[in-house]
């Protein structure tokens, strides 16, 4: 049997994907959201002219030969302005962020005056403009300054706020069932029997999904029995979820019984099996508008494989661009030629200053070694009949940041 490449299993995956509706979030909820339409400021900023600095408020054409004895006739602060105009001869005392009051041109700091009741002396000239910030400086009002798909974070929400937002609009969160299936499985905190296992791949594809702008919702532990598994899938139907995950029971053994379940729960079937390590029993279909991406047992195999398609799919739903983070790097060690299906080797990067980082894939690549993979900080993908590799061949790797 021919197993599927995985771009066009990744492909299939994506086809038909509509981004989730818009809804409003108050700022305080928006951080980690995905933007769903433009955002324009409701304001200038700053909305008026305002001083830069503490100091005085003057005419430059008064101070353009010093020293020179102003009059001070009053005083603007943040949130006080003077209300008056400034005039020949005269100047207003003035703080950072106060408006600049009408008549002034330029902003003379304090430490270039000596004050002596209602008189400042002015020690040093000071041209039009100086330390004056002009209103719209930063922005003006219908300037579009975000815009979907931007994932909201400090800076985005602070710009938010200063264009005078208390909410944005930004995709509803995907909602993604997590369906860990198996007799051998166990809660963590539990206490396994002599056949018995702890279950994780739910709790870590959880923090990917959350980490990914989308909610998880755990189904809890399926048993190996066709009545228990179609509880669980009946359970998903019923919450309306985007996207069901199974977690095992998807392989061709007696006691794989995931696949025909979801069949009997009136899946269509698109794809089984891929041409990738880890990963190879991967499965994908529909049922009715729910998309289920059945995702092998093996721990390692069920983070990798959600990497690769679980992600892109959540970034599809949210309306957010496709992007992958990748680097050269050479090899460190010998790699011997690859076979049919795409390998993604768990590797660690070495970095020196100033040269391009080393490369060492892990030696031992078993699919159920978590903790190797908590290790590795990156993947040297090898294409199918990948050629064997030389130490210090220069190398794409794909940088884990799950």
């Amino acid at each position: 049997m021919t197993l599927l490449p995985v771009e066009d299993a990744k492909s299939r995956i994506l086809d038909g994907v509509v981004p989730t509706p818009p809804e409003d979030v108050e700022l305080l909820d928006a951080d980690g959201r995905t933007l769903a339409g433009d955002i324009a400021a409701k304001l200038n900023q700053p909305p008026f002219n305002s001083s830069a600095m503490d100091g005085y408020a003057v005419r430059a054409e008064d101070v353009a030969t010093v020293p020179v004895d102003l009059q001070v006739i009053g005083e603007s602060s943040a949130g006080k302005a003077y209300a008056g105009t400034v005039g020949s001869g005269e100047s207003v005392r003035i703080f950072t962020g106060a408006p600049v009051p009408e008549g002034a041109n330029a902003i003379v700091i304090q430490e270039n005056t000596d004050r002596d009741g209602d008189t400042v002396k002015i020690n040093f000239a000071a041209p039009a403009d100086r330390f004056i910030r002009p209103k719209g400086l930063d922005f003006a009002e219908g300037e579009i300054l975000l815009s979907r798909p931007t994932v909201l974070g400090t800076r985005e929400i602070a710009l938010a706020a200063a264009m005078n937002h208390a909410s944005l609009p930004v995709r509803t969160r995907p909602r993604i069932a997590l369906l860990p299936t198996g007799d051998e499985l166990v809660e963590p905190g539990s206490e396994p029997g002599p056949d018995q296992i702890v279950a994780s791949n739910n709790y870590g594809l959880a923090a990917l999904i959350k980490r990914s702008g989308a909610r998880p919702i755990d189904l809890g532990i399926a048993r190996d029995t066709m009545a228990d598994l179609a509880d669980a899938i009946q359970k998903a139907q019923d919450l309306d979820v985007d996207v069901l995950v199974t977690l095992g029971g998807a392989s061709v053994g007696d006691h794989d019984l995931v696949h025909r379940a979801l069949v009997d729960a009136g899946m269509t079937p698109d794809f089984w099996k891929i041409a990738m390590r880890p990963g190879k029993p991967l499965m994908f279909g529909h049922i009715g508008g729910m998309r289920v991406l059945g995702l092998p047992g093996n721990p390692v195999s069920a983070v990798v494989c959600a990497h690769v398609f679980l992600r892109p799919l959540l970034r599809a739903l949210l309306g957010r661009e496709q992007t992958v983070r990748t680097r050269n790097a050479i090899l460190a060690d010998n790699l011997a030629e690859n076979d049919e299906r795409q390998d993604y080797l768990r590797a660690r990067l070495e970095h020196t200053p100033g040269e391009t980082p080393k490369v060492t894939a892990f030696s031992r690549q078993d699919s159920s070694m978590l903790r190797t993979l908590s290790l590795s900080d990156c993947f040297i993908i090898r294409p199918p009949h990948d050629p064997a590799r030389n130490a210090g061949e220069t190398v794409e790797v794909e940088v884990i940041d799950f």
